[in-house]
């Protein structure tokens, strides 16, 4: 994986509108559910990918060090070298003086080849720990958003449940609104009333008939006073409980 594709990943997925994407879903919970599995994925990758860079740029100050501490050395034997030459040559062994200056000579070459090593490699370290340190942020904004991600997803998790109890209860209620049991019992009130008139007809029915039975009594004995009048008649003459005249 190359800096460059690690940096796209990072920044695309760092910019992400969590909120956008899963507005946009059709399905929110499996796309949540995605977006986890490519985040913990992509992380895994930019871990492996970064750890990776940061070794190269370990080995790059070390080398670098050596480099310093190498010109460093070369240094101090190009000055003994030279402080040798003097003393021999203060001694008069010109050759053997002139041999330790050629010494100190290369000692010198020795310190500049490894200082212009040291210097070449310093751009590249600087280059390399800002894309490292560029890198880590990133990783860390991944796995902020990482975070956001599951808490999104259990904050969706605890929605829907409260939606599908929702649901569940608008369709009992639903249920209860059909079936109406208000107009089961109007129903079976309205029977009820029917029988309470059924019976109030027939205590009417049965009361009518009653008054009938003593009217008929009533008739029976107004006839039955005829006759005992017009017997009397026949008697004497005078019919009985006639008012009499003066």
């Amino acid at each position: 994986m190359t800096k460059q594709s690690i940096f796209g990943r990072i920044s695309t997925l760092v910019r992400a509108n969590i909120n956008s994407l899963l507005d946009s879903a059709e399905d929110p919970q499996k796309m949540i559910d995605q977006l986890v599995r490519d985040y913990t994925n992509n992380i895994a990758e930019a871990e492996s990918a970064i750890a990776e860079t940061i070794g190269n740029l370990r080995l790059l100050e070390r080398d670098h060090q050596e480099d310093v501490q190498s010109a460093k050395d070369w240094g101090n034997k190009a000055i003994a070298a030279s402080r040798k030459a003097d003393e021999l040559r203060g001694g008069g062994h010109t050759a053997d003086a002139d041999k330790f200056d050629n010494l100190a000579k290369i000692a010198l070459q020795r310190q500049i080849g490894a200082e212009r090593e040291a210097r070449a490699a310093e751009p590249q370290i600087a280059t390399q720990t800002e894309i490292v340190d560029k890198l880590k942020d990133g990783l860390n904004g991944m796995k902020t958003k990482l975070g956001e991600l599951k808490t999104k997803r259990s904050e969706l998790l605890a929605r829907a449940k409260v939606a599908e109890a929702q649901t569940k209860v608008q369709d009992a209620i639903g249920s209860i609104n059909v079936l109406d049991p208000t107009s089961e019992l109007g129903r079976f009130e309205d029977k009820i009333r029917r029988q309470e008139a059924l019976a109030q007809g027939k205590a009417e029915l049965a009361a009518s008939s009653l008054d009938a039975q003593f009217e008929s009594l009533e008739d029976l004995g107004e006839l039955t006073e005829v006759e005992a009048r017009l017997a009397a008649l026949k008697v004497g003459g005078k019919p009985q409980g006639a008012l009499e005249s003066e």
